[in-house]
């Protein structure tokens, strides 16, 4: 059995006030936590290869501490939250309500609590944040520029996933390797270093063909956006309908011309300095 012995735990076991725990010494430390953490990720990658979903969703549940599966109620992320809510795992289910969402996803949200008898927390912007943006970009002003999209992404998304989670030791996602060349070589598990917690990806080697078989077969409720030429969906503002022979994600940010653009979410991306909320 791994032993889930993150940095929000291991690393001030003892007295702060110690003298052995000069800046040297925290240095050290700090250095073998990363090392054993990225070390247990390996072996949990390794094991969640040799299972099927259900079994990477329970391997995971079973290890201690809180976990938390961040949902954007796309196809993936449903087939996620079906096995959740049928196998009852204690894994904490949270979207990210950006203030900018498609009315069919919010929606989507309340129908999938009813089916599976769950409850999906949202995590919205602080109104300051929005209000700062607004102030120094538009409301709208991530048409205009990188930075400010960047800056958008960091009040709507980034800002409420740091409180979604808040004592998370592990952070489980409906990444796949079909999504995007960016995201091509997605492993089952990785270290995290900027949250300092264990991300789990159970869907990494899943193909959409097969995403769709297991919604078919399981009657899973899925945005209707999807057969409306929407295979990726996100805020409504920043979200079109691909073409014939895109990538899945294409309709992403499809003004900017940088084919590896994301949020942030799963890739660091610079964000403008936003004022926090206060």
């Amino acid at each position: 059995m791994l032993l889930l012995m993150l940095l929000s735990k291991s690393l001030f076991l003892s007295d702060p006030s110690s003298s052995c725990d000069t800046p040297a010494n925290i240095e050290d430390r700090i250095a073998m936590t990363v090392i054993h953490t990225i070390e247990e990720a390996e072996a949990l990658n390794a094991k969640l290869a040799s299972l099927d979903l259900a079994g990477r969703l329970a391997f995971v549940a079973g290890l201690g501490g809180r976990a938390v599966f961040t949902t954007s109620l796309g196809i993936e992320d449903q087939v996620i939250t079906a096995e959740i809510g049928n196998h009852r795992l204690p894994i904490d289910v949270v979207t990210l309500q950006t203030g900018r969402l498609f009315p069919e996803t919010l929606a989507l949200i309340d129908e999938t609590e009813s089916q599976y008898d769950i409850k999906i927390s949202r995590y919205e912007p602080e109104q300051a944040d929005i209000d700062a943006y607004a102030a120094k970009y538009g409301l709208n002003g991530f048409y205009e520029s990188v930075e400010a999209r960047h800056a958008c992404c960091g009040v709507r998304k980034l800002k409420p996933l740091a409180r979604a989670l808040n004592g998370a030791t592990i952070w489980i996602t409906g990444l796949r390797r079909g999504q995007s060349n960016n995201r091509a070589d997605t492993p089952f598990a990785e270290y995290d270093a900027e949250r300092h917690l264990l991300k789990v990806n159970p869907l990494a080697d899943w193909d959409i063909d097969v995403i769709k078989a297991y919604v078919a077969d399981n009657s899973v409720p899925v945005n209707p956006l999807h057969a409306r030429g929407y295979p990726s969906i996100g805020c409504e503002p920043c979200t079109r309908a691909i073409k014939p022979g895109e990538p899945e994600r294409a309709g992403r940010w499809w003004w900017e011309q940088d084919e590896k653009r994301e949020c942030g979410l799963h890739v660091a991306e610079e964000a403008s300095a936003i004022p926090a909320a206060q």
